[in-house]
């Protein structure tokens, strides 16, 4: 009973934290798009607002269930294809917290401009271009790391 809750914590996590970042980086960047200061501006507040309530607690709660799931299954880190899972959930990860600092300055810029009715700055532009390469950088990481999971290759 215990694997069955655990994986099911898991599995759940999962989906939150994919669901949400895609959802978000897909909300985000049609916002981003339009050009439209006020969609900009609400978008990425609740972007930085998603994060913080379903991205930040399902990353934790992803890595804690995933490393019980290993001592229940008595999986090594030596296991290749666990290995790699979580060699890509730590990069990604990491792709992800960058992502949440330029969104919080992003944010500050996005709020800024539709309050005075400014343009946008440049660097509004150019964090936005690296808001985008790491998400299409992670995305990929996280699409194997789900077929590392479902599939366990490599043993």
């Amino acid at each position: 009973m215990e694997y069955l809750l655990v994986k099911y914590i898991h599995i759940v996590s999962a989906t939150i934290l994919f669901g949400t970042g895609i959802g978000s980086a897909f909300y985000m960047f049609v916002a981003n798009n339009s050009k439209n200061q006020q969609w900009i501006y609400f978008a990425t507040k609740h972007v930085v607002l998603a994060d913080w309530l379903f991205t930040t607690p399902a990353a934790i709660i992803q890595l804690v269930t995933g490393l019980w799931l290993m001592k229940i299954m008595q999986y090594r880190f030596s296991d290749l294809w666990l290995m790699w899972a979580l060699v890509l959930f730590i990069m990604s990860m990491s792709a992800w917290v960058v992502v949440v600092f330029l969104q919080l300055k992003m944010l500050e810029l996005a709020k800024k401009s539709y309050e005075e009715g400014s343009e946008l700055p440049r660097i509004f532009w150019v964090m936005n271009y690296s808001w985008i390469s790491l998400g299409a950088v992670a995305f990929p990481m996280m699409l194997i790391i789900f077929f590392l999971m479902v599939f366990k290759p490599l043993t």
